[in-house]
């Protein structure tokens, strides 16, 4: 099942994907696709629909962040082996955690838009994963059990923000719009294994990242309950769980920056495509 949310930044309202790959209405079923409507009970009722009984949404009707006031999105840092070397660092032994303010997230084909002084921005596609109930001290073997489902984040990061100014990444990972989240909400058991999808990102048509999660250092499970272990992840939480090689940063031999009039575009396999256009801040 795959559930998005349409309509005007703020105004959102919950759909569903039809067979025809068309979008339905679901405000007759759910006020939204949020943490309190993620419950196995709730999906379970929504998936019993027949969508072909559904209002139909236009097409071209903008998309919003696939899952609507999220309370935490977390992101985890240097997750590939080959991504960590061409950023010249070492292998973590932990899952690196930084947060990105809820206020960088943005419909998945929204404008991302520089911030002023910006000369280092980059792209970071990024399997995302949303938490479906309440996990607290969860073990590995069980922390598949609490996801909802999972989606595409674009982990757009100002590289000066985030290393050349004194502070924590969240500084070059925060900015309004880098944070382009969906097109869709694929719930758990459509996607099955979280571990084999194939993921990648182009820039102006020239793909820049190619990469599947089966390489990363820490499984989703992994994340899952390590970050349980610390603090209860509640529904509607997103965890974002690191990129794979082809940032702009790591290009040789000169690092490749966004700059205005460029076009992202994102995919994962069974997730959907975003499309980004990049413009700069007035």
């Amino acid at each position: 099942m795959k559930l998005v949310r349409f309509g005007a930044p703020g105004a959102e309202k919950p759909g569903i994907v039809d067979r025809e790959g068309g979008i339905r209405d679901l405000s007759s079923h759910v006020p939204d696709i949020s943490g309190p409507h993620l419950s196995a009970r709730t999906l379970s009722r929504l998936r019993a629909l027949d969508p072909a009984g559904l209002p139909k949404v236009a097409p071209g009707t903008r998309l919003g962040p696939c899952v609507g006031s999220i309370g935490k999105f977390m992101c985890i840092g240097l997750n590939y082996s080959d991504h960590a070397a061409e950023s010249g660092l070492p292998i973590p032994e932990h899952p690196i955690l930084f947060m990105k303010a809820n206020s960088a997230i943005s419909g998945p084909n929204d404008d991302v838009i520089l911030p002023r002084g910006s000369t280092r921005s980059d792209w970071e596609v990024e399997l995302g994963v949303v938490i479906g109930r309440a996990a607290k001290y969860v073990s590995e073997a069980e922390a598949l059990d609490y996801v909802a489902g999972y989606c595409i984040c674009n982990d757009v990061s100002e590289r000066e923000f985030q290393t050349g100014l004194t502070g924590q990444w969240t500084k070059g990972k925060s900015c309004d719009t880098f944070g382009p989240t969906g097109p869709w909400l694929v719930t758990a058991d459509e996607v099955g294994d979280p571990q084999r999808l194939d993921m990648g990102l182009a820039v102006n048509g020239a793909q820049m990242q190619s990469g599947n999660t089966a390489t990363m250092i820490f499984t989703v499970a992994q994340i899952i309950s390590h970050l349980s272990q610390l603090f209860t992840l509640h529904p509607g939480d997103v965890i974002s769980t690191g990129t794979p090689p082809g940032v702009g940063m790591g290009m040789k031999p000169e690092p490749k920056y966004l700059k205005e009039g460029d076009v992202m575009d994102v995919w994962i396999e069974g997730l959907g495509r975003q499309r980004q256009e990049v413009k700069a801040d007035v």
